[in-house]
């Protein structure tokens, strides 16, 4: 059985703590943990609920007394907290109205939809980079470490805005709900609007002495070396989504995220067709004729290819498993091999005599093959 741990401790507050300062350390914990901040991660998930928990409780003056006197034995049953570690994210919403005005951070993350009136909490921008990546890398994968100039937390208000990162006041208009509720009377009957709050800009609350280093937005340009983890097979124009790694958010808001966009290099040799590679290789007439044994590069090396006499022109020939891999890890492309023959352009009086002579001869009067076929329906047939 799991011990609980103490609700004070949850939320790093004193007992004599007053609920100002109560609801300042939930929220602090509460954008910490939050699933926008932290996606896919269940310990922060779990501890946000155990401060909702927390909270929920110290919160409430006869919960409170109950839990000062006997611990949690006292919170047990009907009168006790529910839950937060059973509840869903749109029930702690719900439950927290002055926290979060019955909704998300801001509308932010989806969680809590159109009801989301809370203190806003602002998302720093998406970046979007180009990496450049030769074939050796997209066959292999790479791990790629990149420099990004973007907008990082301030380090010396931690993010906050405030000078020693605890200079604010609760927003005396909106009283830290971030909106102001108008009732206007019609022919219709009155009339209810909600809106972000003018004085503090959905906030919540005032900064009393801005940070002098980043005069209040809680962030500064910087730059930040970034390792990137890029899977083998990727191809030109893919993109990859680094979460967390864009802007960082103004005051202690949620990064925004980082996108890759993949560029391939062009090889010199080797033409890429999806996950198959082309290569040309080009033969003189006696080598095509007698046959020969020749080397081809491949991604990350060079192989012998034996060359059969008599060989025809634009004949396909497959290595297989010599492509590149498939970045959804279905198996490995071929290397195709496309044979060409090459004529010279001048030819000695030695050459010719030796070529007219044999032009005469039966194995050189047979003519082409009539059923050649086109270069795409060869690799067409590979595959049939």
């Amino acid at each position: 059985m799991t011990t609980k741990r103490d609700y004070y401790e949850i939320l790093e507050v004193s007992r004599n703590a007053s609920p100002e300062e109560i609801k300042k350390a939930y929220r602090k914990k509460a954008i910490q943990y939050h699933p926008d901040k932290n996606p896919g991660n269940k310990e922060a998930e779990e501890k946000f609920k155990e401060a909702a928990e927390a909270y929920e409780v110290l919160s409430n003056p006869e919960k409170k007394q109950r839990y000062d006197q006997f611990g949690h034995a006292g919170m047990g049953g009907a009168n006790g907290f529910t839950g937060g570690h059973d509840m869903s994210m749109d029930d702690i919403f719900s439950m927290f109205g002055d926290i979060f005005g019955g909704g998300g951070f801001g509308g932010f993350g989806g969680f809590g939809g159109s009801r989301s009136r809370g203190p806003r909490v602002h998302r720093g921008s998406d970046l979007r980079v180009k990496v450049t990546l030769n074939l050796n890398e997209i066959a292999n994968g790479v791990e790629k470490k990149i420099k990004v100039k973007k907008y990082v937390s301030c380090s010396t208000c931690h993010g906050t805005g405030a000078q020693g990162g605890s200079s604010f006041s609760t927003c005396s208009t909106c009283r830290g709900s971030g909106h102001v509720t108008r009732i206007t009377n019609t022919l219709l009957g009155q009339m209810q609007t909600t809106t972000t709050c003018p004085t503090c800009n959905g906030e919540g609350q005032i900064i009393t002495n801005k940070c002098t280093a980043c005069q209040g937005e809680g962030v500064v340009r910087d730059e930040e070396v970034i390792s990137i983890k890029i899977p083998a097979g990727v191809g030109e124009g893919m993109q990859l989504n680094v979460s967390g790694k864009g802007n960082a958010g103004r005051r202690g808001g949620v990064n925004g995220d980082l996108f890759v966009v993949i560029q391939e290099e062009e090889h010199p040799e080797l033409t890429r067709d999806g996950n198959n590679l082309i290569y040309n290789l080009f033969l003189s007439f006696p080598e095509i004729t007698l046959g020969t044994t020749t080397e081809i590069p491949t991604v990350d090396s060079r192989v012998k290819v034996k060359i059969e006499p008599g060989t025809q022109p634009e004949k396909i020939l497959r290595l297989r498993g010599k492509g590149l891999p498939d970045v959804n890890g279905y198996g490995k492309g071929d290397l195709l091999v496309r044979v060409h023959v090459w004529v010279p352009k001048k030819l000695n009086s030695e050459e010719k005599k030796l070529l007219e002579k044999l032009q005469s001869s039966p194995n050189f009067t047979e003519g082409p093959d009539q059923s050649t076929k086109s270069f795409f329906e060869k690799m067409r047939d590979i595959f049939d």
